[in-house]
């Protein structure tokens, strides 16, 4: 597992990754809340099997060395693709499969993690078993990536924007799509649970980074 990260979500969760009660109706969203591109492209479906997202969660300080992470699974998604390039795109998480990756020699304290990581403290998985994002303008990127993507995140039925920058590769069969490792603060999307241990202080970062592939419809 690579330590490095989007948590559709979402998941503390580093989460995916993950993530305490919030309102539903409470939502701010992008100015490009409209998707800004057309609706006649080649939609592609995601492979819930290859495509993941991965998150990062951190006590104390922001490090390597005092973090927990983990993966969430793609419940589904659809990219859709005009003349070789990202036109717009949905996906949603199963934050239900929130699962940490880096206690691997310790079943009981690794499942107990889940467990807390999913109960309402962070991400409340039974009333809020999902995670969307939905793209609402793609433009070409620079650099290391070669797409910028903004839109809409949601976790807990909270709504916030997200700009993420992403490398997109294309072709008649398949949309492989793999973004930067992206900061959001988990007290925006009312995750906001708060140890009463000082030396065990949660930091509101969750770094996320999401793996999808596609294959068209």
């Amino acid at each position: 597992m690579k330590k490095r990260l989007f948590s559709l979500a979402v998941v503390s969760s580093l989460g995916l990754i993950c993530l305490v009660s919030c309102s539903k109706d409470k939502k701010l969203v992008s100015e490009s809340n409209t998707v800004s591109t057309t609706k006649d492209g080649t939609v592609y479906e995601v492979d819930t099997v290859e495509s993941k997202i991965e998150w990062k969660g951190y006590k104390v300080m922001k490090s390597d060395n005092t973090s927990h992470y983990g993966d969430v699974k793609l419940q589904s998604g659809e990219l859709t693709i005009k003349d070789g390039m990202l036109e717009s795109g949905t996906f949603v998480a199963d934050v239900k499969s929130l699962h940490n990756q880096d206690i691997i020699d310790d079943a009981e304290h690794s499942q107990k993690l889940d467990d807390h990581l999913k109960s309402d403290d962070f991400f409340g998985v039974e009333k809020h078993p999902t995670a969307t994002y939905e793209i609402t303008k793609v433009e070409k990127g620079s650099g290391d990536y070669n797409t910028v993507l903004e839109g809409n995140l949601t976790i807990k039925g909270v709504t916030k924007p997200l700009k993420v920058n992403a490398n997109v590769t294309t072709s008649d069969d398949e949309v492989s799509l793999n973004t930067e490792p992206t900061d959001i603060n988990r007290e925006d999307f009312g995750v906001s649970f708060k140890s009463p241990m000082k030396d065990m202080v949660i930091k509101n970062e969750i770094t996320l980074q999401v793996s999808i592939k596609a294959h068209k419809k």
